[in-house]
């Protein structure tokens, strides 16, 4: 709900705070296009220039669609060879996903859920925000920023009397085991079934194929309030 929307409540805090210095500010901001070439430069207060970079950034980094799709099979790049990164497939493609649709991570090479922090998230798995918020005294021992990753990748959902409900299913195409991935609270496809073509130029279909995904964000032109469609 935040992520590619301009004006949050976290964009509000930085910039109440920076109010706070009473000198002179001012500030560069860039805009990087493809191959990292410089694609604007813009100077002014902070509030403007960030406000000018940002809405470059819009139209460089984000593809738009118009319609969502209720399969998407989210290719993770060799570069991702631990969930804790490959997450970005889920939640930079979240916005296309419909109530009740699914979204693959389809990564063959990926064998671990996080060297670093894996423990953690063996344990507490992946859940919905409010999975953790309503239960907090529960886990507010584990590492907030492990939490904010379970949260990422699961995505959207409530936990109302005890049940917790995701607004989409989250599947794994990787090397870690279907028993593992139960035990994550994620779905498993074995990635040796999964064939590249079954997905291709099907978008008409409600099915889509993203090659390399992580890095680009997807948003639909016309979102829901829960994507951030509301204004906010």
């Amino acid at each position: 709900m935040i992520i590619g929307n301009k004006w949050t409540p976290v964009r509000r805090v930085v910039d109440r705070a920076a109010a706070m210095v009473k000198v002179d500010k001012l500030c560069f901001c860039m805009g990087v296009g493809s191959q990292n070439k410089l694609a604007g430069l813009f100077a002014g207060t902070p509030e403007a220039a960030w406000e000018a970079a940002s809405e470059l950034s819009r139209k460089l980094h984000i593809t738009y669609k118009t319609n969502s799709f209720h399969t998407i099979l989210s290719c993770a790049p060799l570069m991702y060879d631990e969930l804790w990164t490959a997450g970005k497939c889920m939640y930079k493609l979240e916005p296309l996903l419909p109530d009740g649709g699914e979204l693959i991570i389809y990564a063959p090479h990926m064998k671990e859920v996080c060297l670093t922090h894996g423990s953690h998230i063996e344990t507490v798995g992946y859940h919905c925000r409010d999975y953790f918020l309503q239960q907090w005294e529960k886990f507010k021992h584990i590492p907030w920023g492990v939490l904010a990753h379970s949260t990422h990748v699961r995505g959207i959902g409530t936990f109302v009397n005890g049940v917790e409900k995701c607004r989409a299913q989250v599947t794994l195409a990787s090397q870690i085991s279907p028993e593992r991935c139960r035990q994550l609270n994620l779905g498993y496809r074995d990635p040796a079934k999964i064939r590249l073509e079954d997905f291709t130029d099907r978008e008409k279909e409600g099915i889509l194929l993203v090659p390399k995904a992580g890095e680009m964000l997807f948003q639909l032109t016309h979102p829901p309030k829960w994507a951030g469609g509301n204004g906010v």
